[in-house]
């Protein structure tokens, strides 16, 4: 009937029109990342990666993952806390304490940095306190 065809021209959905797929299921892929990779990107923006890491099901199995998404977290609570502590120096001191800002944000982006190549490099490196609390939660 002329009131049944496809405005388009073409036929209805599950015919043979070319350029048209059909809605059925399409299997899934496993394109899991290596724990090595999962590591290090455990570091790359913090506490949000580490958490992320943290629940994301292939992951949060991995000891080593687990490992790193952790210290990741406590890596970036600590630097908060630090970053709070310079704040309040530099407003007790009458703004001596900013010359401490690019030193230890220099320290802070290095050790980032080596915690990523370590995890990347297959190295579990425990840093002195957040990396016991890492292991005991891991």
């Amino acid at each position: 009937m002329a009131g049944d065809a496809n405005p388009s021209g073409g036929s209805a959905p599950g015919g043979s029109t070319p350029g048209y797929a059909p809605s059925q299921p399409v299997a899934a892929t496993s394109t899991s990342m290596s724990e090595n990779v999962a590591g290090a990107l455990c570091y790359l923006v913090g506490f949000v990666t580490g958490i992320i890491f943290l629940v994301m099901a292939p992951y949060n199995q991995s000891k080593f993952v687990r490992f790193h998404a952790f210290q990741s977290i406590f890596f970036c609570v600590a630097y908060f806390a630090v970053w709070i502590l310079i704040s309040f120096l530099t407003v007790l001191t009458h703004g001596i304490g900013i010359l401490l800002y690019p030193i230890i944000g220099l320290g802070f982006f290095v050790l980032w940095l080596y915690l990523m190549y370590s995890a990347y490099n297959n190295k579990r490196i425990k840093l002195p306190v957040i990396g016991d609390l890492a292991e005991k939660q891991a």
